[in-house]
């Protein structure tokens, strides 16, 4: 198979040179058999995401005490512990909580963990979001993120105090924050513009998939918190040893850092698997290939959030993207932190509140390219944000606890909607040499906004509801200022989305 190599300036003679997008429409296929194969397997790693950020809902809970001295009718000091008879149904060993104490005076040390785990997503989804885009490449650096996050959850188990936990639970948010993000870019980038919407909005299935297996891995497993971390933790050991070795790198990491024979190889692939062929005289080439002047010059993205702010384009794009996926963030979690707080089976409860957000994806996913991005995505943040606002006008109390419970639910349904729909949406707002970091960017402002979610939700039960249904509101008018996505080229460079912005502008 031959290639041409990608340099700066090149010419190729008698060659028709092409973009990843109109390479995989008109030779290699948009989405058949080969994308099917390595989208399901690389959005796998949502439900691991999953497993190490829920699985603080089961270790950190507070089981129900009972007075052993009193024959389980009461007693001294619920506070005072076993000192005063009590004792914790399932044992000491049943959650963190049980087996240090974090309740009363300590509680907020539950509530710190929490802050403190999301903390580390939000740093190491800056991190890795700059790796994955520069030399460890997309692939690179979710066999990476898998690899530690087993090795931390595994090492959490046998943390010996709390403290020693809170480190280790701030460590395995640094590997955990990123992986959402990696999957996302890799199981979508050799996907056709075409389709590129609908699968990206699938991943989140994986996800709730994810939250719904831990809660019946959580109910196998009551009596002990440390096992339960050993045993969600080894799926990620498994991921990366057995799966991320036979899934492809992105073509397009591989085109912006000028491998075009590796990026022409997976085309090709692509093609084959599809029972397809690329024509031996196409050979790809980056949005700004052509231009001469800037290849000379050397001035090509880096990579780095710093190019993103170089354009007043890409930076104004990037300022509403943050502020946008935080309120989202806020939302999403403090909702779904709420349902803790229906005082029902705690299992039942997280299944079903995963099981209630499938609806949401499979409705944006079907609406997607009939609507757009922009028109959804104010539609559903909207939505999310009148119905909670409504929620905290009324009374919990009667027959309109449960009408506010309802308009909790609808809240969820169009955040969950929003929350999946930027993902496609923001990836598709920055070309491929900036568009990890970017998205590293927006998912630490997502993980700010989970830190802030669990501090709104103590603040009683109407204030929340007020707060969400403002965040919501304001997200969706914030949306109004960026640009629709629906149909238009997923750009490589930097130089490429100037340039095609301004014929839009022009057409």
């Amino acid at each position: 198979m031959s290639t041409e190599p990608l340099l700066p300036g090149a010419k190729a003679a008698g060659r028709r040179r092409v973009g990843i997008d109109e390479a995989l429409s008109a030779h290699a296929g948009e989405f058949g058999r080969w994308q099917l194969r390595h989208f399901v397997l690389v959005s796998a790693a949502w439900a691991l995401e999953a497993l190490h950020t829920m699985v603080m809902i089961f270790a950190d809970r507070e089981p129900a005490m009972a007075c052993a001295a009193a024959g389980g009718a009461g007693g001294g000091d619920p506070c005072a512990g076993a000192a005063a008879g009590w004792e914790w149904a399932g044992g000491a060993a049943s959650s963190t909580v049980a087996e240090w104490g974090l309740v009363c005076g300590e509680r907020y040390k539950v509530g710190l963990v929490q802050a403190v785990f999301f903390a580390g997503c939000m740093i190491g989804a800056g991190v890795f979001g700059h790796l994955s885009d520069s030399f460890l490449g997309r692939k690179g650096s979710l066999q990476v993120v898998c690899v530690l996050n087993a090795a931390f959850g595994l090492i959490t188990a046998l943390a010996p105090n709390y403290w020693a936990y809170a480190a280790l639970r701030l460590l395995t948010g640094f590997s955990t924050g990123s992986v959402g993000v990696l999957a996302f870019i890799l199981a979508t980038e050799p996907i056709g513009p075409s389709r590129r919407g609908a699968a990206g909005m699938s991943t989140f299935y994986f996800f709730s998939g994810g939250i719904a297996a831990l809660a019946g891995v959580a109910a196998l497993f009551p009596r002990s918190w440390r096992t339960l971390y050993v045993v969600t933790s080894l799926p990620s050991l498994a991921f990366a040893a057995a799966v991320v070795p036979f899934v492809s790198e992105s073509p397009r990491w591989y085109l912006v850092r000028r491998r075009a024979d590796d990026a022409m190889r997976v085309v090709r692939a692509i093609a084959a698997a599809n029972g397809r062929t690329v024509p031996d005289d196409v050979a790809l080439k980056l949005d700004d290939e052509d231009d001469e002047e800037k290849s000379v010059d050397g001035s090509a993205s880096s990579g780095s959030i710093v190019d993103v702010f170089r354009s007043r384009t890409t930076r104004v794009r990037l300022v509403l993207s943050v502020l946008i996926n935080l309120l989202s963030s806020v939302v999403y979690y403090g909702l779904s932190l709420n349902v803790v707080n229906l005082k029902t089976n705690l299992y039942v409860s997280v299944v079903a509140n995963s099981l209630a957000e499938m609806p949401a994806y499979l409705l944006t996913a079907l609406l997607l390219d009939r609507f757009g991005r922009k028109p959804l995505a104010i539609g559903t943040m909207l939505l999310a944000g009148v119905f909670c606002t409504a929620g905290s006008l009324i009374a919990g109390a009667g027959i309109m606890r449960v009408v506010r419970m309802a308009c909790g639910v609808v809240g969820i349904f169009g955040v969950a909607a929003t929350y999946n729909l930027l993902f496609i949406y923001t990836a598709e707002l920055f070309p491929t040499v900036v568009r990890n970091a970017a998205l590293g960017c927006t998912a630490q402002a997502a993980q700010m906004g989970a830190i802030v979610a669990p501090l709104v939700v103590v603040l009683g039960e109407r204030v929340p509801f007020a707060v969400f249904g403002a965040s919501g509101i304001v997200g969706g008018l914030l949306v109004f200022y960026l640009p629709e996505t629906k149909n238009k080229p997923l750009y490589d460079t930097m130089a490429g989305l100037e340039e095609g912005e301004k014929k839009s502008l022009l057409g």
